[in-house]
């Protein structure tokens, strides 16, 4: 049975709606499209062509969008395997005073995908410490915290970001210590220092 036009268009942007207008040309033939009317849409302009396989609808072009939309376009080409971390986590959660000018994912030890344009960490992370946001997952507040620290981030980054999330409540310095202890004594080290200058 031939699918109307109109319902095919409108199963696809329910679909990229909850991915800030971007989908993958996996799920665009799940909704209707032909490879060949994807690459029509593409070449008409209808949808840009953000990556390899990855398009946007070209209303989400104009609309005002988040900081943080093209994170969305990394949790689609990583399959949703990959999670926002370090400190392009602490970002996302506007902890202290992190800028960080390449995207830090967590992906699964396996993962075997490349791009220039991330810095990949591998690691198997435990359900409570991600939370879900419109089309990607991000570590928690306390995560990004103690694996900034781990990675030997910059101190004044890990101590403002401490700072920041016990004020705010997302932290206590016994969760933060607890946590570091898990990833070892780099974490559990900076967690410290950290902890000393909130004094």
């Amino acid at each position: 049975m031939l699918r109307d036009r109109t319902d095919t268009r409108a199963a696809l942007w329910r679909i990229a709606g909850g991915q800030r207008g971007y989908f993958t040309a996996a799920q665009a033939l799940e909704a209707g499209y032909s490879y060949q009317a994807q690459r029509y849409h593409a070449q008409r302009g209808n949808w840009t062509a953000v990556d390899r396989g990855i398009y946007r609808f070209r209303e989400f072009d104009v609309l005002p969008g988040g900081e943080d939309d093209h994170l969305v376009r990394w949790s689609l080409w990583s399959k949703g395997r990959a999670i926002v971390s370090h400190t392009t986590a602490l970002s996302v959660h506007d902890l202290g005073t992190a800028n960080p000018s390449q995207i830090h994912l967590t992906v699964p030890p396996g993962f075997r995908q490349k791009d220039g344009a991330v810095i990949l960490h591998r690691a198997e992370l435990a359900q409570d410490e991600i939370e879900e946001r419109d089309g990607y997952r991000v570590t928690t507040p306390v995560r990004a915290i103690i694996e900034c620290a781990a990675a030997q981030v910059d101190q004044d980054v890990v101590d403002s970001a401490v700072a920041e999330a016990m004020e705010r409540g997302l932290a206590t310095r016994r969760r933060l210590l607890h946590t570091a202890q898990r990833l070892g004594a780099r974490a559990e080290l900076g967690i410290e220092r950290a902890l000393q200058e909130t004094q």
